[in-house]
């Protein structure tokens, strides 16, 4: 059965051909201080080796995640394949240099020939301008700047399609009303606990931008449940927003549905989203997430948890 979350659809203007879900890869990286656990090269291995065997054919990662580290051990495993088939679409994003700071534009292109080198591909089908945040929107926009570095690297044929990820809401739809970008990212910000990514959604329709939102679990407490792991955003949650979360697990444990398929699939019936990024840590994450896409949810939840 073909499950229409998993039918894949035109990712924009790119011509890429995307499912609703796709795995995000930052976790692979192990990140210990982001996520709050590591993740060992063998079960990273395992994982990856299951994202290019599975049913979802759309994978994203980042220069910054664990410095490389996510590249490297997924170019491991697609130098084991011989490479990847060219209907999966692998995702990555130009970095500042986590050592230095510098984020200007030799420096995105010393982020790009590295992620080449790592996942040991010719082209990155989709690399993002990552966290623009850190030197904000003049600096990113300047000639010879990060944006113009990334986009000669389309023009040499190094990446297919450039898009942008980031935080701060207006400084992302500010880069994206420029229509220098096929696809946006946002991360953290449209989740059942708060919409503040709404306006970008706006934005990226009214601009003809693909619009990729990641982390519906909010790094996890969604996903867990707040008790278990009261986190927000890679921090420790504020007590009303843990307070707000248990609510919303207490509605969905009336209807029997379990509160991270509410989370996920809040993100995944909005039309305004191309499609979800979901983080995994083990193999088994990925038949987890397209169980929890699965589960039917009443209207009467929905009600409910739209008035929480």
């Amino acid at each position: 059965m073909t499950h229409s979350f998993l039918a894949r659809r035109p990712l924009g203007t790119t011509g890429l051909m995307v499912p609703g879900l796709c795995i995000g890869c930052a976790e692979l990286g192990n990140m210990p201080d982001t996520f709050a656990y590591s993740v060992g090269e063998a079960q990273a291995l395992a994982t990856i080796r299951a994202i290019f065997a599975g049913p979802i054919p759309f994978a994203d990662t980042a220069a910054s995640y664990g410095d490389g580290e996510s590249e490297r051990r997924i170019g491991m495993v697609i130098r084991e394949l011989g490479g990847i088939t060219p209907e999966f679409v692998l995702a990555t994003k130009a970095d500042r240099d986590l050592a230095t700071g510098t984020f200007d534009g030799p420096q995105i292109r010393r982020s790009v020939e590295r992620s080449l080198r790592l996942l040991g591909i010719d082209q990155l089908p989709l690399c993002f301008l990552h966290d623009p945040e850190h030197i904000g929107f003049a600096a990113a926009m300047a000639p010879g700047g990060p944006v113009a570095v990334l986009r000669q690297c389309q023009q040499e044929g190094l990446i297919a399609h450039v898009g942008v990820a980031g935080g701060p809401i207006d400084l992302m739809t500010r880069l994206v009303e420029t229509d220098l970008f096929a696809v946006a990212i946002s991360h953290n910000r449209y989740t059942l606990l708060t919409q503040e990514a709404a306006p970008l959604w706006d934005a990226c329709q009214a601009h003809g931008v693909a619009a990729l939102n990641a982390a519906p679990y909010g790094s996890g407490m969604l996903a867990k449940g707040p008790s278990a792991y009261p986190r927000y955003m890679y921090d420790a949650a504020p007590e009303a927003l843990v307070a707000r979360a248990r609510a919303l697990e207490a509605a969905c444990a009336r209807y029997g549905v379990p509160l991270a398929a509410a989370a996920l699939q809040f993100s995944l019936r909005d039309p305004r989203i191309a499609s979800t990024i979901v983080g995994v840590s083990k193999p088994e994450r990925l038949t987890q997430t397209v169980d929890l896409a699965n589960v039917a949810i009443p209207a009467a939840l929905w009600n409910e948890l739209a008035s929480l």
